[in-house]
């Protein structure tokens, strides 16, 4: 299976089955590929998935048969067809149109070989014409060029204006650097630098999250004796400053409710040094099994871990905790970077649903907290309605909670204006981090 092939199946897969593009492409990835193969399928994939409106726009435009009507397998070898031809100048268009046909030949039946050389011949011959989006509807222009769901675009404009907005489309669909977590309790971050350094990749620091380095080259980085050793985990910066915002003392009791695969909870243990305890729940089995297998690996011992839904309250822990994490479920619309096709398998209507989701879990997990502890509420996503919303909300019903100041947890708080006020909220195209949203209550006694 050529590379073309491999990206084909991913795409199928992810659109067959809501699959996560990141997890598809590691399945179907071989690690015999050479690092310029696998970064061409990766490079395809991600670029479909990015594009899907806009490429869709162009297909419309060059096929009579509307697009509903043809065979699953036919439409994503046109959209990788019109992806090589549009977004990737150093393809030969002769190229660009052969393979796809080649493939078409091994998926389609005999008039959709010749359907599918007719229409990318067509797109080559007049890319200009294919590529220009006809419409004076700013949002409809918006959602098409940069392939973002009208209802997104439409929400982003009424809060950011349309120039952000814009900005924002853009840094979604560009390709994040990779981000890992130095683990302090087995190496410091110069050391872990320097042998990176001395592998051949390049290194810089994050800029928010004190133990976060970017890797720029980060090829199978995670084949490294030190990945393997625990000397560092793979978690966005955003992320990190969970653990970090949250600050948790030595010997306290910690709570995450909702805790696979374990990135936060383990970042929490490090920061105390391994000394206290921390419960991790999560609602599968095969989800505790994923932090289980991240605490073996990173040697940290403090980490019990329970399957429990976080909609469920536990009698047994009513304020039994210094400290709450609910990293809560959302619509993950700051992660679009990372996952492209989130902006498709979300709907509107998703969003009111996730709100009453998140305030419920709030209501159940509220009571877990010691008076004078922390309750701390995440999610990756950017939109009010699942972030401040969800947390003045629980402030009005909950006045025995107060927003505390984090600003002596952040060591830059450059574009982050809101740290006095106990809560802050990252962009892509502002922070260059995944889109993220932190808030620290206190619970008063």
């Amino acid at each position: 299976m050529n590379s073309r092939e491999i990206a084909l199946t991913t795409l199928l897969e992810i659109n067959k089955n809501s699959s996560y593009s990141n997890i598809s492409l590691n399945k179907n990835i071989n690690n015999q590929l050479a690092e310029r193969d696998e970064n061409f399928i990766r490079e395809l994939v991600y670029g479909v998935i990015e594009n899907k409106s806009y490429i869709d726009y162009i297909l419309s435009k060059a096929s009579k048969i509307k697009l509903q009507k043809l065979h699953p397998a036919i439409i994503e070898i046109l959209r990788l067809g019109i992806y090589q031809l549009v977004f990737m100048d150093k393809i030969p268009k002769s190229a660009a149109v052969n393979e796809s046909v080649k493939i078409a030949k091994k998926y389609g039946h005999k008039g959709s070989i010749g359907f599918v050389n007719g229409v990318l011949r067509n797109i080559s011959r007049d890319i200009v014409y294919f590529s220009r989006i006809e419409t004076k509807d700013d949002i409809k222009y918006l959602s098409i060029k940069y392939s973002h769901p009208e209802f997104l675009v439409r929400r982003f404009i009424n809060k950011f204006g349309y120039k952000s907005t814009e900005e924002l489309l853009k840094a979604n669909n560009t390709t994040p650097k990779l981000n890992i977590r130095v683990n302090s309790l087995k190496i410091n971050k110069k050391d872990l630098i320097v042998r990176l350094e001395n592998k051949g990749f390049e290194v810089s620091e994050g800029k928010y999250a004190k133990d976060t380095l970017i890797i720029h080259n980060p090829n199978k980085i995670t084949f490294l004796e030190e990945f393997k050793t625990g000397c560092f985990t793979i978690q966005d910066e955003s992320s990190a400053l969970v653990g970090q915002v949250l600050a948790p003392k030595e010997g306290l009791k910690v709570i995450d409710v909702c805790s696979a695969p374990g990135g936060k909870a383990t970042h929490i243990a490090q920061i105390m040094n391994n000394k206290g305890k921390i419960l991790a729940r999560d609602l599968y089995e095969h989800k505790i099994k994923l932090i289980e297998e991240n605490k073996e690996r990173l040697g940290i011992n403090i980490i019990d871990t329970e399957v429990f839904d976080a909609l469920e309250l536990d009698p047994t822990l009513i304020e039994e905790f210094d400290y709450c994490l609910l990293d809560a479920p959302c619509s993950g619309f700051g992660l679009i970077r990372r996952k492209p096709e989130i902006k498709w398998n979300r709907k509107e209507e998703d969003i009111s649903e996730l709100f009453n989701l998140q305030s419920k879990i709030l209501e159940v997990v509220k009571n877990y907290v010691k008076k004078g502890g922390i309750l701390l509420y995440s999610t990756c996503t950017i939109l009010d309605e699942e972030n401040i919303d969800v947390i003045r909300n629980f402030i009005e019903l909950n006045p025995e909670f107060k927003l505390v100041t984090i600003e002596n947890e952040m060591y830059n708080s450059d574009n982050i204006k809101t740290l006095k006020e106990g809560y802050l909220q990252l962009y892509p195209n502002i922070h260059n981090t995944d889109g993220f949203f932190i808030a620290k209550m206190i619970k008063e006694g």
